[in-house]
């Protein structure tokens, strides 16, 4: 059998692969290892924008428990090599579909190379777009956090704040009480009259004490965090507090292909089936690109799912061309 580890056809400025998958993250990368020992041509295209960049440690993903992300994802990046795929540090500035087939699409690369494909994987996650109160952008993913199961362990039992910036605040309050017993609730964007009865009776079950007001800012001492300030220039003493984030997805280039799209709570994404195919034929999505709440382990296991389903396509498209 012929080995598929490099490009199948080569012109002066536009090379093609059976597969491209547009983001080096966890999805990108595990869709591109099982593409790579399924012997598929593969380029992946990072633009080296990780969700949890600003993170010292990733948590909850069984034997990597508390490894680096960046460490992560460069253990990733050499075990894909072994298999002959590609990857370059670029950004994807605009893709096209060729005819009304079911695949091939043109790759425009900001570094002005054009690449070819079969089928696409987009994994090219999302932004996390904090709250506008001084000193949580600076803090974010040290002391101000937004995911307990990411971080709740290594802040347990500290004094903790939970910022609100809709009435979704309270399950996230609610949440972390699991982690510590001292959590109050800053309602800052939130009117206490939007909180329901049932938001009231959990809060105080839960023991969440909850405060009024504007946030200010941070109050920070030899570079941890020590407290919140309101706008009336009070400080409560915190030591941790959890923000939640306005998630801005990368779906830009599934706008541009014509993919059907589903506006949720938490943004907007491409409607996809159970293995990650959009209403796109030969469009797959995957990780943070495919829906909110993937976190590391699960965006890996997305790119998986994708990229087997991928290959089995591609299979049976062969087959049933030559028979």
């Amino acid at each position: 059998m012929t080995e598929k580890t490099g490009p199948d056809e080569r012109t002066e400025n536009s090379v093609t692969y059976e597969v491209i998958v547009v983001g080096g993250g966890a999805a990108g990368l595990s869709a591109a290892l099982v593409l790579g020992r399924a012997r598929r041509r593969t380029l992946v295209i990072d633009a080296g924008e990780p969700r949890n960049a600003p993170a010292a440690h990733m948590q909850g993903y069984l034997t990597r428990d508390g490894m680096p992300p960046a460490e992560f994802l460069a253990a990733g990046r050499e075990e894909i090599a072994r298999y002959g795929v590609e990857l370059v540090r670029d950004r994807v500035t605009d893709v096209a579909r060729d005819g009304d087939g079911d695949g091939d699409f043109t790759v425009a690369l900001d570094s002005g190379r054009t690449v070819r494909a079969r089928r696409l994987i987009v994994a090219t996650g999302l932004r996390d777009e904090l709250p506008a109160v001084a000193g949580v952008a600076e803090r974010f993913g040290r002391d101000v956090l937004h995911c307990p199961y990411c971080h709740g362990w290594e802040v347990r039992d500290r004094a903790f704040g939970v910022l609100a910036a809709n009435a979704l605040s309270v399950h996230q309050a609610l949440m972390v009480s699991q982690w510590s017993e001292d959590v109050t609730l800053f309602l800052h964007e939130v009117a206490e009259s939007e909180l329901s009865e049932q938001d009231v009776r959990r809060l105080a079950a839960a023991g969440v004490k909850v405060v009024p007001g504007q946030v200010a800012g941070l109050a920070v001492e030899d570079d941890r965090l020590t407290g919140v300030r309101l706008d009336d220039g009070t400080v409560y003493e915190r030591e941790v507090l959890f923000v939640a984030p306005r998630p801005v997805p990368r779906t830009e280039l599934f706008v541009k292909l014509g993919a059907k799209m589903d506006e949720t709570p938490f943004g907007t994404y491409p409607v996809i089936d159970e293995r990650g195919l959009t209403s796109v034929p030969g469009v797959w999505a995957a990780g943070n690109a495919s829906g909110f709440a993937e976190q590391v382990v699960n965006a890996a296991s997305r790119g998986y799912r994708a990229a087997a389903a991928v290959n089995g396509e591609l299979l049976f498209a062969d087959l049933d061309a030559m028979s």
